[in-house]
């Protein structure tokens, strides 16, 4: 995909697909320009083929462009994953690509920019697949003749510098008298021809620091040369990211001119599992890292005189689909799972409204670390602490609390002065993550001053002892170490008794119940179980379904319980709580659509629901005094199977509301719907907006959560938030004219 961006409007949009060519993924890019308005791109695929594209960008500010491609060629057998792309030195014109892959070689290729490129020549001395490949511009020492510097990066934990010089003339014949080659000099290496002129490729440096593979090099960004502007200068300074969970920055000694590491960052990260890629600001003053765990890693450059490298924030999310979205009970931040094994808080972070900024939002915690995939979440509404309960494809309920650390933060987010009123109860810190990833145990206040600790040193296992978290109270937004480590929750309760993986949980609205559910295939595995809020004990199984229950929902009054199935059946359960005893009763269960139904949402000012299906449709019921169940609304077919439902509502009088829609597509559309209070009243559904589709998800939308309203009369600006399989969290604004 071709993307601009309009520096005015600050936004992009895509101007146009590139032609396909390849008949596998692609793996690689490189590009470089040669005017303002033209320019040239190599990609590579795993079909083994290299592709040289022409692109000629319009001169107006919103234009189209024009892409051609200029050439294609095998690469053999074993497929590239690197590239690299270059104008030569004292050349009119003339280019080198670079690319280098699983044969443990680099290739060299030379062309012109409408010509066909050729094999020049092949570079051995990596013993692993090679991983990246950057050109510098053209350097000159002392005024004399340009060098090109070519690096390259390989599983084989090293690092080389390859030196191409301009040789002669290609008429006077490649062979050539060797001179005597002292140590300080490179060792000669072969010679290729490019057009009229022979090049000669030589080592120039091995670079060796890094103990795991080095996905990647990249030289340091040109600069202008002042006071010119016009001419650029390449800085000596190489930066590589490993899977040694570290980056360097490499540059030669000015005495010698031995290549040595510099910098080093990243070493103490206990969150990453190795940096996949590293990349420089344009000023050469900060440098970028995203590795295994999904994440973002900023370093940059503080000091005056001396280089003093320190980590910033950067923005995050999840790295996996994620599976289920909740707010928490006054909206205060929202709460997200996913198969990343994670579960995140994101929150408005007032303090940057202070410095002449919007408000931001911010990742302030990862409560959640886990080994399985989590599937499921839900707050525990009512009176009390922050707590939640989350289901993993693991046959256990787990129950967190937040910590005293999280509870300050939030204050700060929230621009409130800390307070210790209500907060003196809490004796719990932070928590600390178990070596299989699968509990997490609390820190205590006298063990964070080192009285105590909450295991004793005799009993731990060696082999499974983790670095100890360090709780802190955070009065800004965290970066990725905080985060990863030390804003973890405490596990105060598992809940055993479900037979297969959880799929779905909910809370009722008071905090007395939580209800969930597992993958099942026949009645007695598909049950739901209740669960009783403090005790955490089981108070109920409910069977009705004989299929995975795929969505829970307590009604606003908590008077019923509705479920839906991949049965294509919905139930609904009366539930009553008189003081220590829970009663629950099926009212009635009805097959409802033609295939799984997905979604489910109460309205909030009476008892109608919605549900949403594979078939495409969603249809509007209501629960009638006696008892029964009638249709009251199918709304039009959509074009894909509807995934998520949320139900707001606007007006209690007129029983005014909008329904948020999610579909399989990632498209979302919100419907407005009034009237059915009762029999002589119509129930109406209209239609409202239906997203851009470059604003919505790109795959299946798995939940939508309006955020609770804290004033009615205030529904003027409200906020949805959407989760989905690509990946991402969306929170949209919705302003009612």
């Amino acid at each position: 995909m071709l993307w601009e961006f309009h520096t005015k409007a600050r936004k992009w949009r895509r101007v146009l697909e590139v032609p396909q060519m390849h008949k596998k993924g692609v793996t690689c890019l490189a590009s470089m320009m040669f005017s303002e308005n033209i320019g040239i791109f190599a990609s590579t695929s795993s079909d083994n083929t290299i592709v040289v594209w022409e692109t000629i960008l319009s001169s107006g500010s919103i234009g189209d462009c024009e892409i051609s491609s200029v050439d294609s060629f095998s690469v053999g057998s074993k497929p590239m994953v690197a590239l690299s792309l270059a104008e030569l030195p004292d050349s009119k014109g003339s280019l080198v690509l670079a690319t280098g892959g699983l044969d443990n070689k680099i290739h060299l290729y030379c062309g012109a920019r409408t010509g066909k490129f050729v094999h020049a020549c092949e570079l051995k001395a990596h013993t692993d697949w090679i991983r990246s490949l950057d050109f510098s511009l053209p350097i000159s020492f002392d005024g004399g003749n340009k060098y090109m510097f070519l690096v390259s990066s390989s599983q084989d934990k090293c690092i080389r510098i390859w030196k191409i010089t301009f040789h002669g003339s290609a008429k006077s014949g490649l062979p050539y008298k060797k001179e005597d080659i002292g140590l300080t000099s490179f060792i000669e290496g072969p010679l290729f021809i490019s057009g009229d002129m022979s090049y000669q490729v030589s080592l120039e440096s091995l670079l060796v620091g890094h103990e795991d593979w080095v996905y990647s090099v990249k030289w340091q960004p040109p600069l202008f040369i002042f006071p010119h502007g016009e001419e650029f200068y390449q800085p000596m300074s190489i930066l590589s990211a490993s899977m040694d969970k570290t980056m360097m920055i490499w540059k030669p000694e000015k005495n010698t001119g031995i290549w040595v590491n510099m910098v080093t960052v990243g070493e103490l990260s206990h969150s990453a599992l190795g940096f996949f890629g590293g990349h420089w600001a344009p000023d050469g003053a900060s440098i970028l890292a995203h590795g295994y765990g999904g994440a973002f890693h900023l370093w940059q450059n503080i000091g005056v005189d001396l280089e003093n490298w320190k980590p910033q924030k950067v923005p995050s999310g999840h790295f996996a689909s994620v599976s289920d979205i909740v707010w928490a009970k006054s909206g205060e931040y929202l709460l997200s799972v996913s198969h990343d094994q994670t579960t995140r808080i994101f929150s408005p972070w007032n303090n940057d409204a202070c410095e002449g900024l919007s408000v931001f939002w911010h990742e302030i915690a990862r409560p959640q670390v886990h080994g399985h995939d989590i599937n499921c979440v839900a707050i525990i509404q009512g009176s009390g602490n922050h707590r939640f309960v989350s289901g993993a494809e693991e046959k256990v309920v787990r129950v967190f609390e937040a910590p005293l650390s999280f509870l300050k933060t939030l204050r700060h987010a929230a621009l409130q002065q800390p307070g210790f009123e209500d907060l003196e109860a809490v004796q719990v810190l932070g928590a600390n993550m178990s070596a299989l990833g699968l509990s997490q145990r609390p820190i205590y206040l006298n063990a964070a001053n080192g009285a105590s600790s909450t295991v004793k040193d005799e009993f731990l296992d060696p082999l499974e002892t983790i670095p100890d978290a360090v709780p802190i109270v955070l009065t800004q937004p965290p970066i990725e170490e905080q985060l990863a480590w030390h804003t973890l929750w405490p596990e105060s309760h598992k809940l055993y008794g479900h037979g297969n993986e959880l799929f779905s949980l909910c809370c009722d609205h008071e905090g007395v119940l939580v209800a969930s559910s597992c993958k099942a295939q026949s009645v007695t595995v598909a049950e739901i179980w209740l669960w009783e809020v403090g005790s955490w004990k089981a108070v109920g199984r409910l069977q009705s379904h004989s299929l995975t229950v795929t969505q829970i929902e307590f009604s606003h009054d908590d008077a019923f319980l509705l479920s839906v199935s991949r049965d294509r059946q919905f139930s609904v359960f009366a539930v009553k709580k008189s003081g220590g005893e829970v009663r629950h009763q099926l009212i009635t269960k009805h097959e409802a659509h033609k295939r799984i139904i997905w979604a489910c949402t109460w309205n909030p000012f009476c008892h109608q629901f919605a549900t949403g299906s594979r078939d495409k449709t969603v249809k509007i019921w209501a629960v009638e005094a006696s008892k029964s169940v009638k249709q009251i609304k199918i709304l039009p077919a959509f074009q894909e199977s509807v995934t998520a439902l949320s139900w707001l509502g606007c007006d209690r009088s007129c029983n005014t509301g909008l329904l948020a829609v999610g579909m399989e597509n990632g498209l979302i559309e919100l419907w407005h719907l009034s009237g059915g209070r009762d029999a002589s009243q119509q129930f109406n559904a209209d239609a409202v907006v239906r997203f851009d589709p470059y604003l919505s998800h790109v795959s299946t939308v798995h939940r939508l959560a309006w955020r609770p309203v804290t004033d009615e009369s205030d529904l003027k600006t409200m906020q949805l938030a959407s989760c989905g399989a690509d990946n991402c969290v969306r929170l949209f604004q919705v302003q009612v004219k």
